[in-house]
């Protein structure tokens, strides 16, 4: 996780690898371009999109909520 001004936080294409969408940051690349991956209900092309608690992902009809704290 990393740290900024408004707390912690975590990149989309990290977050696509812990939650095992991605096996590589490559991958993690190419689905977010294609833009099939949504942050909080809209489409997001931005691979180091800044998630924090409570925000969503989508893809493929699978929902993951974020929480930073749990995320090694």
């Amino acid at each position: 996780m990393k740290q900024d001004e408004q707390g912690q936080y975590i990149e989309l294409g990290d977050f696509l690898k812990v939650i095992n969408l991605a096996t590589t940051g490559g991958q993690a690349k190419i689905l977010i371009r294609a833009g099939v991956v949504l942050v909080d209900g809209k489409v997001e092309t931005r691979i180091r999109r800044k998630l924090r608690n409570g925000m969503t992902v989508e893809h493929e009809g699978k929902k993951f909520t974020v929480d930073v704290s749990t995320l090694k």
